[in-house]
């Protein structure tokens, strides 16, 4: 039987890592030690408090659909953490509570792509971006960045790079793979050079909270117009419940929430009954000592891998990752990634999943093991380096 499948779906790639990944479990299931450094996903469990206010959510029967933006006390907690947090007052009427941060993307790209226009995105970045953008018959003008510009989009690039089918930005901070944030006079930056062409800056905030010796500045501080992604998969540590948020200025609401009513329905009721716990001090307490875990790994992670010849020109300050260039080795990414879980039975991403730009000679660790197994990777690490001809 002939199958004829849509062009868009034949355009989005798969995750390289996927293929590791796999192969890592097969290792794994033959009873070899794994050390798994290459998906983004925190290892700790979601909070106990988190769990409870789930758990008593289903005692009392709250499994109905609710209203499509999401839990009326749920928008105005998360507003309640921007009035804390940043010192914002954000309408909760702005606010909409999606199935994940990729929730959020989906409206947000539906709402403003149109068919063969564009968003500027950084190269190296999260691949699911430039994706979404196909589903909705977009697309993504991909621009190289490097340690000169800390992986981000600048004005000048986006002056460069903009052209009639451009249509807006999206960025990252902290950024997926690189760690880098985006300041506040950046923020204020792109704002200004995405204005001055009538184009749209969406800014993906889904790791604030995880910032390392300095706190992240959203983009909302300095531009009200923009659209803000986040997600209760990483701070939060809610991965498995598929919940994320999405702040939209006050005159897209009403089609966004059209959107959201014919794509998805609501996000998942009991956990948002669920997420209501996570903006109380007990489990704000539990979020900052994992944030301190964090860092204590960044720290250790970051010197042992830059000793051993990775090179990280830039220190990452938030999010759980080390992209890693890996020219003084030789050789291509995959082909590195395959040796060292084969040899070494360490898995970490090859760059080829973030982009093109010096895709191949580049690597991205997640910390977010434990220090014991970070030091335990170091050493295995250090071990393959040895057998490795690129």
């Amino acid at each position: 039987m002939v199958q004829h499948y849509s062009a868009r779906s034949r355009a989005i790639e798969p995750f390289h890592v996927m293929a590791l990944l796999s192969r890592a479990n097969e290792l794994q299931a033959a009873g070899h030690d794994v050390i798994h450094l290459e998906i983004g996903e925190p290892d700790f469990t979601t909070a106990q408090p988190i769990v409870e206010a789930g758990q008593a959510a289903l005692a009392q029967g709250k499994t109905r659909y609710t209203a499509a933006r999401g839990l009326p006390e749920l928008r105005a907690a998360i507003a309640g953490f921007y009035a804390r947090r940043y010192g914002l007052d954000v309408d909760p009427q702005r606010i909409l509570v999606t199935p994940g941060g990729s929730g959020a993307l989906l409206l947000a790209s539906s709402l403003l792509v149109d068919p063969g226009k564009h968003w500027l995105l950084a190269d190296p970045g999260y691949p699911c971006n430039r994706h979404f953008l196909r589903l909705v018959e977009g697309g993504a003008q991909l621009v190289p960045v490097g340690p000169e510009e800390r992986y981000q989009l600048t004005p000048d690039l986006v002056e460069r790079f903009w052209n009639q089918d451009s249509v807006g930005a999206l960025v990252a901070s902290p950024a997926n793979p690189t760690g880098t944030l985006l300041h506040r006079d950046e923020l204020l930056g792109l704002s200004d050079a995405l204005k001055a062409r009538r184009g749209h800056l969406v800014v993906d905030e889904i790791y604030h909270g995880l910032t390392y010796g300095t706190d992240a500045a959203s983009v909302l501080e300095v531009d009200n117009d923009a659209f803000v992604l986040n997600s209760f998969s990483k701070y939060f540590g809610m991965t498995g419940w598929r919940l994320g948020w999405l702040v939209a200025p006050t005159a897209a609401v009403g089609e966004l929430e059209k959107l959201a009513q014919n794509l998805y329905i609501s996000a998942p009721s009991v956990a948002q009954y669920a997420a209501l716990a996570c903006f109380e001090e007990p489990t704000l307490e539990i979020l900052e000592q994992r944030r301190s875990e964090f860092a204590r790994r960044r720290d250790y992670l970051l010197p042992a891998l830059r000793e051993l010849g990775f090179g990280i020109a830039v220190e990452p300050e938030g999010a759980f990752y080390l992209y890693a260039d890996i020219s003084a080795f030789g050789g291509d990414a995959f082909a590195f990634c395959q040796h060292f879980l084969e040899t070494q039975h360490v898995a970490f991403t090859p760059g080829l999943d973030f982009g093109r730009h010096k895709a191949g000679h580049h690597v991205r660790f997640a910390y977010t093991q434990s220090l014991e197994r970070l030091e335990q990777a170091v050493e295995r690490i250090a071990r393959g380096l040895q057998s490795w001809q690129g």
